[in-house]
């Protein structure tokens, strides 16, 4: 029997506790940082399993970190996992099938790739749907320790991505002056009129970007009723790029339409920014080497990589380390991910074969980087290269 197959029979074999652990977490969502029931169960598990596990980690309470060390001085293989439900409709992102099979590859590569040195890290990174909880651990120091990023997420097809959006948020109020607008219109300095032509101002920069730039907008505060020149405004902007680098040259030519506005109005004005998610970096060996294993798994509906997709914080972490995201069918194509089409698929057995699926596709792909140094030597390599490519403008 071969090491694939073996770990295959073994995954096999935790079929009911995998599905079982996946449908408890679907039943009990957590959102936006307060994931601590699934923590802790995860944390639990893990340590039950003879890996050295630690909580609380990169400024996240409910974040956490599992290490089994196998001999010394082979590879760091990172086992990145999402747990987190979306506020107000629970697991309609399919996370709750995330960690049985992220953990199902960890202890398959424990119990049956015994004869080479290699490291196993799991990680548990919370509120991805709302703040992007893998920015802040990488703010505070976590997946250094790590040679490649490997991650799963269920989908309508077998696929790997190959490029995302980098995206900035910014919240902006604009400062004015209040006055009776029949009266005495002319005291004011209206917030709203800027925010105004700072909205206008990026329809017209849509003219002079890269086609791959986006650019959303909407008013958040229009500044109240109409008899009165309003004395504050907000607005809410999105501007995204599949190229990091150019992004940032994007956001220094928005920024400077906000002091337009402000010095045509005579106000002033307030940026708020939120986290910022870069780019994916993408490795095209790794991607192929999930796929490669994705059909050696007999995974369903295997489709050509997705060219282009949106914005992710995995993408920031794949800006430090080689990493991919092996997407595995199990809701009908044409699904749109948030919907009540995931949700309603969540505990059917394409989901729970889509546990075991991606099990087998994490452990098999991961062993052969353990088996193989020179294929995660060559994929280091091209991370290298693209990093570097990725930041010419």
């Amino acid at each position: 029997m071969t090491l694939k197959e073996e770990m295959a029979c073994y995954i096999d074999s935790m079929r009911s506790d995998l599905c079982a652990r996946a449908d408890d977490l679907f039943d009990h969502p957590e959102c936006d940082g307060h994931e601590v029931r699934a923590c802790g169960q995860l944390i639990q598990w893990l340590e039950s399993e003879g890996f050295a596990a630690e909580k609380g980690i990169g400024g996240m309470e409910t974040a956490f970190r599992a290490v089994y060390q196998h001999g010394t001085g082979g590879p760091s293989i990172g086992l990145l996992t999402e747990y987190d439900a979306l506020p107000g409709i629970g697991h309609a992102c399919g996370h709750h099938l995330q960690p049985p099979a992220i953990i199902g590859a960890a202890l398959a590569l424990k119990k049956c790739l015994t004869d080479t040195p290699y490291k196993i890290v799991v990680y548990g990174t919370p509120a991805e749907e709302t703040r992007g909880g893998k920015i802040i651990m990488l703010k505070n120091g976590c997946f250094r320790d790590i040679d490649v990023a490997l991650m799963t997420h269920g989908a309508p097809a077998t696929c790997v991505d190959v490029k995302s959006m980098a995206c900035r948020g910014f919240t902006v109020t604009f400062h004015g002056v209040r006055a009776h607008a029949a009266m005495s219109p002319e005291k004011g300095r209206s917030a709203l009129d800027a925010l105004l032509l700072a909205c206008q101002a990026v329809e017209f920069l849509r003219e002079h970007v890269r086609e791959d730039t986006r650019m959303h907008y909407s008013i958040v505060n229009g500044g109240g009723a109409n008899n009165a020149v309003p004395a504050e405004a907000s607005g809410s902007f999105g501007l995204r790029s599949y190229s990091t680098a150019y992004l940032e040259t994007v956001v220094r030519r928005f920024l400077d339409i906000l002091k337009g506005a402000a010095l045509m109005t005579g106000t002033t004005y307030d940026v708020k920014a939120s986290e910022e998610l870069d780019a994916k970096i993408p490795v095209l060996r790794l991607n192929d080497l999930f796929m490669k294993n994705a059909e050696a798994a007999g995974a369903p509906r295997i489709r050509p990589p997705r060219q282009k997709t949106g914005s992710t914080d995995f993408g920031n972490v794949m800006r430090i380390v080689p990493g991919c995201c092996i997407r595995v069918a199990f809701v009908p194509e044409g699904s749109a991910a948030h919907s009540q089409e995931f949700l309603d698929a969540g505990k059917t057995q394409a989901a729970h074969d889509a546990v075991i699926y991606a099990a087998k596709i994490l452990a098999y792909t991961a062993a052969d980087m353990i088996e193989q140094p020179e294929t995660l030597a060559a994929i280091r390599q091209e991370f290298r290269e693209n990093l570097a490519a990725d930041a010419e403008v």
